[in-house]
């Protein structure tokens, strides 16, 4: 028995030696449990640029890898390309293999993950779940942090998913505005406070697949004034930085002047109509039906509860028909000031905010100072009394 191991032990322990030194080896390898529909295969995707994150066709394929029957896959060559990568699955008749699907982000086929060139990364999913069933054996810390934002993603959108599944019609409009407010919220404070700059990137790209951050111009100033100076960070964050000149006026700016045409005819300065305390600068249309809900059932309230304490509304339309803008505000009983250029979507005043969604409010303090924005319903009545009550 101890000749046996004597004779033996030296190849055991090369043997041993060659194992421990295989998993230093760079690799990318794991399990992904077949699913009927889907293809077995697993690509991995290179955004190139801020855009081409969590974006579907723009990613560059590197590698696929195949997928055995018992859902083993091993990447031949290790990735060349680091930092921020994509692993996605596709169903059975997909063209392309960097369409991303995401509409429902707990169906998506697709994960982020960041490759540094170094180390073994194990990856365990599902094909039909595979942004939901991913998982890395012992990630590193960044990866990490994007698995807790995955987490945090999922989470809001089970919250919210009845409201955002929703048919997006009028009548609804400003439930889903709402509830997307309430998804897109926990993801700004994730990229607000984490220390890794690929995660903040992912959960603003996250917080609208379409690129569309016109009602977030708050979080791009703030992540662009974060990242912009980074060595690694800076060139990805310069697309986002680049549509800071063009979004929206933010909070704790101050309001542009503008000549207003006003609907008795004359007209003013926005400055020369600026409330005692404070102001609710209301950007609505005739044609807009959550608009004229909010003007019957939020401010006209307020204006009646509160004028006399230092409330001012300027109403200001997109309208284009006369008739139809003056018909409206009297249908609605909307007396507080109303201006119009009464040129459309396409008017100045609208350029001058750098706005194109409505309905749309700002407000405002006493000198035109931005202090909220875009709130409606029982979250814009309930600012009101409070700051009228300081």
């Amino acid at each position: 028995m101890n000749r046996y191991f004597r004779v033996f032990s030296p190849a055991f322990l090369l043997l041993g030696s060659w194992q421990c030194s295989t998993q230093n080896i760079p690799a990318l390898e794991g399990r992904i449990q077949p699913a009927e529909g889907w293809k077995p295969m697993v690509y991995l995707i290179q955004p190139r640029q801020f855009a081409e994150v969590a974006s579907s066709y723009s990613g560059l394929v590197l590698d696929s890898a195949q997928i055995a029957p018992d859902g083993s896959f091993r990447f031949e060559k290790a990735p060349a390309a680091t930092g921020l990568l994509q692993l996605c699955v596709q169903k059975n008749g997909s063209r392309f293999s960097n369409q991303l699907l995401d509409e429902i982000p707990l169906k998506a086929n697709y994960m982020p993950l960041v490759w540094t060139g170094k180390g073994h990364l194990y990856i365990q999913s599902r094909a039909d779940a595979f942004q939901s069933a991913y998982n890395i054996q012992q990630p590193d810390p960044e990866n990490q942090a994007i698995m807790l934002l995955r987490d945090l993603r999922h989470q809001v959108w089970q919250q919210e998913s009845i409201t955002l599944e929703a048919v997006h019609d009028e009548h609804n409009l400003m439930d889903f505005d709402a509830a997307l407010r309430r998804f897109q919220t926990p993801l700004i404070q994730f990229s607000d406070t984490t220390a890794y700059w690929r995660a903040a990137m992912l959960a603003v790209r996250w917080t609208s697949a379409e690129g569309d951050y016109e009602r977030l111009p708050e979080c791009i100033i703030r992540q662009c004034n974060r990242w912009q100076n980074h060595p690694e960070a800076g060139p990805w964050f310069k697309m986002l930085c680049d549509k800071r000149a063009s979004l929206p006026v933010s909070i704790g700016e101050t309001t542009p002047d503008h000549a207003l045409p006003m609907a008795a005819g004359d007209t003013l300065q926005l400055k020369q109509l600026l409330g005692k305390k404070l102001t609710i600068l209301d950007i609505w249309a005739s044609w807009c039906a959550p608009c004229r809900k909010e003007n019957r059932e939020v401010l006209q309230p307020l204006w009646a509860a509160h004028q006399s304490s230092g409330l001012q509304i300027i109403g200001y339309s997109i309208d284009s028909s006369p008739a139809a803008w003056k018909a409206a505000i009297s249908k609605d009983g909307a007396n507080w000031p109303q201006a119009s250029h009464l040129s459309g979507d396409d008017t100045p005043f609208m350029q001058t905010l750098r706005i194109s969604t409505i309905p749309a409010n700002f407000i405002l303090d006493a000198q035109g100072k931005v202090l909220a924005k875009n709130l409606h319903g029982e979250a814009l009545s309930r600012f009101i009394a409070e700051y009228l009550q300081k």
